[in-house]
């Protein structure tokens, strides 16, 4: 029996599951961000580490007895973090075969059980990824909130701030947005949110801006609803890009991030674009999606 570690480092979360091949989990533990990005390198490792011998230590398994790792990390994607990756896994399961991935690829393959398939994330941010029958991978988007992002959840926050400032210089018809932004943000009028905006980082209080849009699209106010009908056709061109690069191959299409999780504006529009009846659910979360790497490995 092979048994293996998955690794989710999300943004705000990472999680680690010890996983035997009939895909059952001995034992998982979590911990705080291990974004290198936001904690710096030296304590996104320390953090991890503790959580795989936190989930090995619930699991009554030794790290030798660990045949491979599979880890993807918000942050830190294969591309241009491969060697940290496995510096991380290394220091914690020195004996196993280290796969480093990304935190959408490992999101992919928790979605469709299996590394085959879209997946489209939107989330603070924002992304379409696939792979294909023959292995190849392709990530459109991700590009970050200053570049791209379009459909995430700082965009939609984003686009709500500028759909108010416009209302109130005349620019555009009043919108139902633009009390429920100040009211959110405690602030007296549609200037005050220059101050606001400006005077700190503000990336995840934007993001958060992101159900008051769905909420007054949904009531029918016309600015929440052009910003959510934009935002889905971007979610939707990203994914028909991923489609496209890899050959076209008829593929199944899962998706990912809060914003995508359940019926809502914008799943609902991005699901009737791309033909999909409901709101897809994934069949497992990244930390078994990053095990299944691991346990593909471990069979080669």
């Amino acid at each position: 029996m092979s048994l293996v570690v998955g690794i989710d480092g999300g943004g705000s979360t990472v999680r680690a599951a010890v996983v035997d091949d009939g895909l059952i989990v001995r034992g998982q533990a979590q911990g705080g961000t291990a974004n290198p990005n936001v904690a710096g390198r030296a304590a996104a490792a320390q953090t991890i580490q503790a959580v795989v011998q936190a989930a090995l230590a619930e699991a009554r398994i030794t790290a030798e007895q660990i045949t491979a790792v599979g880890i993807g990390v918000a942050g830190a994607d294969r591309a241009h973090s491969e060697n940290w990756l496995r510096e991380v896994a290394a220091g914690v399961l020195p004996g196993a075969r280290v796969v480093p991935s990304s935190d959408h690829e490992i999101a992919l393959t928790g979605a469709h059980g299996e590394r085959r398939g879209i997946l489209v994330l939107a989330g603070t941010g924002s992304l379409a990824c696939g792979a294909n029958a023959a292995g190849d991978y392709v990530k459109v988007g991700g590009w970050g909130y200053l570049l791209g992002d379009e459909g995430s959840g700082y965009w939609l926050g984003s686009m709500a701030l500028r759909a108010a400032a416009r209302a109130d210089d005349g620019r555009e018809p009043p919108t139902s947005l633009t009390p429920a932004l100040l009211a959110r943000l405690a602030l007296p009028d549609g200037r005050a949110l220059v101050g606001w905006l400006y005077s700190a980082p503000r990336t995840a209080e934007v993001a958060a801006l992101a159900g008051l849009v769905l909420e007054h699209a949904a009531a029918g106010d016309r600015a929440a609803r052009a910003i959510v009908e934009t935002g889905a056709r971007e979610l939707v061109l990203a994914a028909r890009a991923v489609r496209l690069r890899l050959g076209m191959e008829v593929l199944p299409v899962a998706f990912a991030g809060g914003l995508l999780a359940e019926p809502n504006p914008l799943s609902r529009r991005v699901c009737d674009d791309l033909g999909l009846a409901a709101v897809p659910v994934p069949r497992y979360p990244p930390v078994i999606g990053a095990a299944l790497l691991a346990l593909r490995a471990a069979g080669d």
